[in-house]
């Protein structure tokens, strides 16, 4: 089978796409350029310029030739006087000038406007995506948001940096150059009517053909380069089951379709020019045979032939630009709607009020809060009648016949009741899917429950400000995540404020610090592709050492030690106990080994509790964990 069909970059369908509400998306785009109001007009005053400029150039042939040249034809050139000659030269000349620096600085000028406003909606998607809440990020792959910064945002850019103005040069230069054509010669303006509708038939049916296989060619090159990732990704499975010579077979079908469409599109293609330039020099032809008969016949004059042929030139060159840009636009749009609707998904919603302070406490429990890090930590909670109360926070997490579901179809937990009191280790085992991850979910307020609540050191979860609840929380996941940049700063995510002998000290807990030192730069060596160069196992300790400069209250370890091998697990496991000392802990795991000592051990199956206490009892109760315990039963 091949890969799916991805189209580029961030799997983006290829092909001509458009707009679901062009009128509302050139509304939102218009809120965003009209902040160059000024520029704006600038940039259509010099279009203005440029355009009129390039035709008033062309009209002085006539009187040049007719006025100027023709007199002098025949006659002496010491006694002729080229003086009005080369003055109307000169004119001509500075009028060409001028539409040079006007088409100049109507690009320059637009290329700001272009890459300021992208800029602006690029820094709006990107901070409303911080907004967002982890739901939208669980139903929406990495590609798909890559594409609004990539694919959509580079058409975009496109579309107002050439699109736009292109647009309306085409327009204005059209209209003016049919105008003045008229004016010259009625008669000749009615052979340039016809050809031009026998070039937009063959424009129309030769274009159609090439949009057709530019579409086949988008999608057989997101087939192919999708099989390749696939296979890149895949190599050492290709390897380990000899399948060489099937993925080869394989990718020379889907590089044969991409050969066969980008071929059939790129001939269509290729002749559209070919086609329009013949044309344009057969309709050049009989314009200029019909043009001399009208001269000989004297009813033009041969400088009047010579600026209408100057403009048959430049007649149908812009006709063709404005079917070009209006598919550009439309697709600049669709990609612009795309990235709006990203910026129309509702932020996430945070209503809590209670908020995490330092503070001190006297010798007679009261707690007064400090403006300076203190280490201690309270609850700020605020009353509806204008009194303050302060909650010492210590980690007493409980849950209350929660139940919730993520779609609101399938429950995942159902009447979910447990708690950890301060210090507790509380661990979670069942089969994938049971609830496990869902519940520290749900203690980080990434989703809400929906019936039940959660209480945190009494408080209800719902009333405490996201940013405070999860400022208390330390977290080690499954699949560890390394930013760019060094060891040191990778450490100190968990805690900017952290000083390098914290980090260090951090490290050490986590038994980090002795890869680190062998590292090229120590703690400054320097990470890329999230943390390539090291081993999974070392990831997962930087991870742990992440949480652990946090130095928070609650830690919630989800497979927090399963990249790491049984030898690594049993020298880090010292430096787990002192980290997990004096805290609240939730563990995951499928190794029962680590959860041993645990206070209490949940064992979840279909999103409920059916067995709770800590290793012996359950062990005495034989029942699923007994079985998960001995063997009898596994975990998938």
């Amino acid at each position: 089978m091949a890969g799916p069909m991805r189209g580029g970059p961030g799997g983006r369908p290829g092909g001509f796409q458009k707009p679901k509400n062009l009128k509302n998306t050139i509304k939102r785009l218009a809120k965003y350029l009209e902040k160059h109001k000024l520029l704006l007009f600038l940039v259509m005053l010099f279009v203005i310029f440029s355009t009129l400029g390039n035709v008033a150039g062309t009209y002085m042939l006539e009187p040049i030739i007719d006025d100027y040249i023709t007199p002098l034809i025949g006659t002496n050139p010491s006694g002729a006087d080229f003086l009005p000659l080369i003055k109307m030269l000169s004119v001509m000349a500075c009028i060409y000038v001028v539409a040079a620096l006007s088409s100049f600085a109507y690009r320059r000028i637009m290329l700001y406007v272009s890459q300021k406003t992208l800029n602006e909606i690029r820094g709006d998607l990107f901070n409303h995506m911080e907004d967002l809440p982890l739901k939208y990020f669980d139903t929406h792959t990495h590609g798909e948001l890559m594409s609004r910064y990539t694919n959509d945002a580079d058409t975009l850019r496109e579309a107002l940096s050439n699109g736009v103005v292109q647009l309306f040069s085409s327009t204005v230069s059209v209209v003016s150059t049919f105008i003045m054509m008229l004016v010259i010669s009625p008669i000749l303006t009615i052979f340039i009517v016809l050809m031009l509708v026998v070039m937009l038939f063959c424009v129309k049916k030769i274009g159609g053909k090439s949009a057709k296989y530019f579409k086949k060619q988008q999608n057989a090159l997101g087939a192919a380069n999708g099989y390749i990732e696939e296979l890149i990704e895949g190599q050492k499975v290709v390897k380990v089951f000899c399948h060489e010579n099937e993925a080869k077979a394989e990718f020379a079908v889907l590089n044969e379709d991409l050969r066969h469409a980008a071929t059939k599109a790129n001939t269509y293609a290729s002749v559209i020019m070919p086609i329009m330039g013949n044309l344009s020099y057969v309709n050049y032809a009989i314009t200029t045979t019909a043009g001399a008969f009208l001269v000989i016949g004297g009813m033009l004059k041969v400088g009047s032939v010579a600026a209408f042929l100057q403009y048959t030139r430049s007649f149908s060159q812009p006709i063709t630009q404005i079917s070009q840009q209006f598919n550009t636009l439309i697709s600049a749009i669709a990609g612009a709607e795309r990235i709006f609707e990203v910026l129309d998904e509702k932020p996430e919603v945070d209503d809590g009020y209670v908020t995490l302070v330092n503070c001190t406490v006297d010798e007679n429990g009261n707690i007064t809060e400090s403006e300076k890090r203190t280490g201690t930590w309270a609850w700020k909670h605020p009353h509806s009648d204008g009194t303050l109360t302060y909650t010492l926070l210590k980690g007493d997490v409980r849950f209350h016949n929660v139940v919730f579901s993520y779609d609101g179809k399938k429950t995942v937990l159902n009447n979910i009741s447990l708690y950890a009191r301060p210090g507790e280790k509380i661990a979670f085992v069942g089969s994938t899917g049971a609830g496990k991850t869902t519940i520290t979910n749900l203690i980080n307020r990434f989703y809400d429950v929906e019936e039940g609540k959660i209480t945190y050191d009494g408080i209800n979860v719902k009333k405490i400000k996201k940013s405070d609840l999860r400022r208390s929380l330390a977290m080690v996941l499954q699949d560890t995540h390394l930013f760019t940049g060094t060891v040191r700063e990778n450490i100190a995510y968990g805690n900017f404020d952290a000083s390098e002998e914290e980090i260090e000290n951090a490290a050490k807990l986590a038994n980090a610090d002795s890869f680190i030192k062998r590292l090229p730069h120590g703690y400054d060596t320097m990470l890329t592709s999230d943390g390539a160069n090291l081993s999974q196992g070392q990831r997962q300790l930087l991870a742990i050492a992440r949480a652990a400069v946090a130095d928070p209250p609650v830690l919630i370890l989800d497979e927090a030690t399963s990249s790491i091998d049984t030898r690594t697990e049993e020298l880090i496991e010292k430096g787990m106990d002192k980290l997990m000392h004096g805290r609240t802990v939730f563990v995951i795991a499928h190794r029962l080994s680590t959860v041993r000592n645990s206070d209490a051990i949940m064992v979840l199956e279909h999103g409920e509790i059916i067995e709770r206490g800590n290793h012996d009892e359950l062990l005495q109760q034989k029942g699923k964990y007994y079985q998960l315990y001995t063997g009898q039963f596994e975990l998938d």
